[in-house]
């Protein structure tokens, strides 16, 4: 069969060519926004006294049925068309008849896919922001339940600090925020409309792009045609921002791996999101933390797919542009299910903090504490740093920890220590100590936790 754009050409190609042109099998899910926008064009023709509002009533008649029919299931995409534009405007046709053929005046399919997926992508992302708040708010949950938790916290993977276990998971709503307000940003570049963009030039016809554009909620138009038609910075935007939020939560399920570990026993992560072993009967696989991680890779595969796609493209539009939506929508799709996991996941997480503690207490991350105490009693801090770390290596040997290391034993390595010694190595003295803002101290994580909790509400 001819297709509909046959002219110069016959319109005929082989089935192999068919095949591999169509986008039909990826592009369906614009199916919405398609014919949205078709509406909206329609209604903007009659306005423009272009075509007649008979004719528009008509058109958006028809369009309004396809959109009926393919909700509720009563018309699949079993046709052998080029794409989702071609689909809608063919059984349009067979609908209503000539009128049907007008509904492309003014328009192309070029500037029509750019807005189709600029609509898609807005409300997608839309989507994720909610998806992205909702594990926000399940780490403000363990963080407000876990305030006063004491855990390790790690540098170069080596127990370094004592803090508490809601101030880590602070730290990671702090990333989700940031995340959120990028969506927000790259949202606010992609609302502009191509559509009247045409082919790249324009149109002779008396348009009102404007008015189109406001009718589908656009805060304005793209300003030039040729940059309408050929430009995806909004998806590679996108995809940069999925890609960051994806390392984040590959951070995150890092942790809740090593956490839920016999090695770290920090958390036990709820049955719903493990898996066991088909031949060892006693493990508990952090399956769903794993696989989070191990997706994170395929967004960042998607944005340099895409980036690869477009890096010599001369303007305006090329049919290399169709690779846009496969790795626009992968990246939608798996930023979605990892957020969909990802929170209740955490949600019903179960914090062990006796094991927390006894980690704290064994990696001797109170001895910079017990330098700062030397240090007070007007020992150099140099001195005092290497006194510390005498002591903790005694402790080593002796199967002691800097809370129950007697107070003689303490005095061989420096007269400056007295009874006091033991408040300043008290893991909860030495968080509470900590009263810089942003810190570990309880008033600072109550303070980052209200902070959280007033962003999602806003």
């Amino acid at each position: 069969m001819a297709k509909m754009w046959a002219g110069v050409t016959s319109g005929q190609t082989s089935k192999l060519a068919d095949d591999f042109n169509s986008s039909l099998h990826f592009d369906w899910r614009m199916y919405r926004q398609d014919i949205q926008g078709s509406m909206a064009h329609a209604a903007m023709l009659a306005d423009c006294d272009i075509i007649t509002h008979m004719e528009s009533q008509q058109i958006i008649a028809g369009l309004q049925s396809i959109l009926e029919d393919l909700d509720s299931g009563k018309l699949t995409f079993d046709r052998p068309c080029e794409d989702i534009h071609m689909f809608v405007e063919e059984i349009l046709t067979e609908r209503i008849g000539e009128p049907g053929k007008k509904l492309h005046t003014a328009r192309s399919r070029n500037d029509q896919v750019a807005l189709d997926l600029r609509m898609y992508l807005r409300s997608e992302a839309g989507e994720i922001r909610q998806l992205t708040k909702a594990v926000i708010k399940a780490l403000a949950g363990q963080a407000e339940a876990g305030q006063g938790y004491i855990v390790p916290g790690y540098t170069h993977l080596q127990r370094a600090q004592p803090i508490l276990f809601g101030h880590h998971l602070l730290a990671y709503a702090m990333m989700l925020l940031r995340d959120d307000a990028r969506i927000r940003d790259a949202m606010v570049r992609m609302n502009f409309s191509p559509i009247g963009s045409c082919a790249l030039a324009g149109t002779t016809y008396p348009t009102d792009r404007r008015s189109e554009a406001a009718a589908l909620g656009f805060d304005g138009i793209c300003l030039n045609s040729i940059d309408g038609v050929s430009d995806r910075d909004f998806c590679l935007e996108l995809m940069s921002v999925f890609s960051i939020e994806m390392m984040h939560l590959s951070r995150l399920a890092e942790e809740l791996i090593l956490w839920s570990s016999l090695e770290f026993r920090f958390v036990r992560i709820d049955d719903a999101f493990t898996t066991g072993s088909s031949i060892m009967p006693q493990k508990k696989n952090s399956d769903m933390a794993e696989l989070v991680r191990g997706k994170t890779g395929r967004v960042y595969g998607d944005l340099m797919a895409l980036l690869t796609a477009l890096k010599g493209l001369p303007l305006a539009y090329n049919k290399d542009m169709q690779e846009d939506k496969e790795a626009i929508f992968d990246a939608v799709d798996t930023v979605k299910m990892c957020l969909q996991i990802m929170a209740p996941m955490l949600e019903t997480m179960k914090p062990l903090p006796e094991n927390m503690k006894k980690a704290a207490q064994q990696g001797f991350i109170n001895a910079t504490d017990l330098a700062d105490y030397l240090t007070r009693k007007g020992v150099p801090f140099r001195t005092a740093y290497k006194l510390a770390g005498s002591i903790v290596a005694d402790c080593m040997d002796k199967g002691l920890v800097l809370e129950n290391y007697p107070l003689e034993e303490y005095l061989k390595h420096s007269d400056r220590f007295d009874g006091d010694v033991y408040d300043a190595v008290n893991l909860e003295n030495c968080v509470s100590r900590r009263i810089s803002e942003g810190g570990t101290g309880p008033a600072s994580v109550a303070s980052q936790l209200s902070y959280v909790k007033e962003q999602l509400k806003k």
